[in-house]
């Protein structure tokens, strides 16, 4: 499993701290009760030096993760941005993975979070594939999960909060449990949701299907660049209410997330997937995803935040 490397530098409201030195109290409001947002984005090693992909994008959903959770941030999208591309120069990284997160520290000993400060964090550090390089090669085992997702109208799917991320431990774990790489979880009517942190992608007869924003899952920034990409490259792509069985009898299978990038699945509940190995249209979408992220091909989406261009720009 990826360990976390630490780095040098935490942005922390506005200043560097010491990677060390990001402590909260145990007593916070988020160490309590969840209650913090979070994005995870990647940065690139590009030709043209490191650059984060579709950074904007991200934290234009924190903060709408926030305002949901009534959580009011001092900065605005562009002041994130020069705060991020400035920690990934400031730590001399290439590449790496962000994880910009927003907390309610110490104050309230309730659940009504008011009295607790908001707290803004930025750290980065490398990380390399999340489910390894075999898997996005070869293929991941899946399996579908005992553990559903939430209802709709329970906890809201649309916002990147730490607690909705338990039900993802739990399908992770018993997936590792039971010798598998990852787990594809239901949503409450029995239909195919996500997996532990990803959006699942079904190909059948080279029409592309992937589950719809139903209130059970979260809207992934990668899902929607596969979308984009594979209709531009003149693939079928279908929102829509997807069953079970669909895994079973799949041609392919694939992952999306900014961890897990895009992963083919080779299996599920150890029932092969199509022929047992990549099929082509994950191929196609696994080099066009990353050849634009790694500054290959054409940004023509302006995808991509180039560090040094930006903080050339502030200064």
């Amino acid at each position: 499993m990826a360990k976390l490397n630490a780095t040098d530098w935490i942005w922390r409201d506005g200043e560097f701290i010491a990677w060390q030195d990001a402590n909260v109290h145990v007593l916070a409001h988020s160490m309590q009760f969840g209650s913090s947002a979070f994005e995870g984005i990647r940065c690139y090693d590009t030709p043209r030096g490191p650059a984060i992909f579709r950074l904007e994008d991200h934290l234009q959903r924190l903060l709408n993760s926030c305002k949901i959770y009534r959580m009011e941030v001092p900065y605005t999208v562009d002041e994130l941005v020069a705060a991020n591309c400035e920690l990934v120069e400031k730590n001399g990284l290439n590449a790496c993975y962000l994880r910009p997160m927003v907390i309610r520290g110490y104050g309230a000993a309730g659940m009504v979070p008011f009295d607790s400060p908001v707290e803004v964090f930025l750290p980065c550090w490398p990380w390399g594939s999340y489910l390894g390089d075999h898997a996005m090669e070869n293929g991941a085992d899946a399996c579908v999960s005992t553990w559903a997702r939430m209802a709709p109208n329970t906890t809201p799917s649309m916002a990147k909060i730490a607690g909705n991320y338990l039900g993802g431990q739990l399908i992770k774990m018993e997936a590792l449990a039971n010798g598998y790489d990852e787990g594809i979880a239901l949503g409450p009517d029995g239909l195919i949701s996500e997996g532990s942190g990803q959006n699942v992608f079904v190909v059948q007869r080279g029409v592309i299907f992937t589950s719809p924003m139903n209130g059970t899952l979260l809207p992934g920034i990668t899902r929607d660049s596969i979308i984009m990409l594979a209709r531009d490259a003149g693939l079928d792509v279908r929102e829509g209410p997807l069953q079970r069985e669909m895994l079973y009898t799949a041609d392919e299978i694939f992952l999306t997330g900014t961890a897990s990038e895009v992963t083919p699945v080779r299996s599920v509940d150890k029932i092969k997937v199509g022929i047992g190995r990549t099929g082509e249209v994950t191929k196609l979408l696994q080099r066009t995803f990353l050849d634009l992220a790694q500054g290959k091909t054409e940004d023509k989406y302006h995808w991509l935040c180039h560090v040094r261009a930006e903080r050339a720009s502030a200064t």
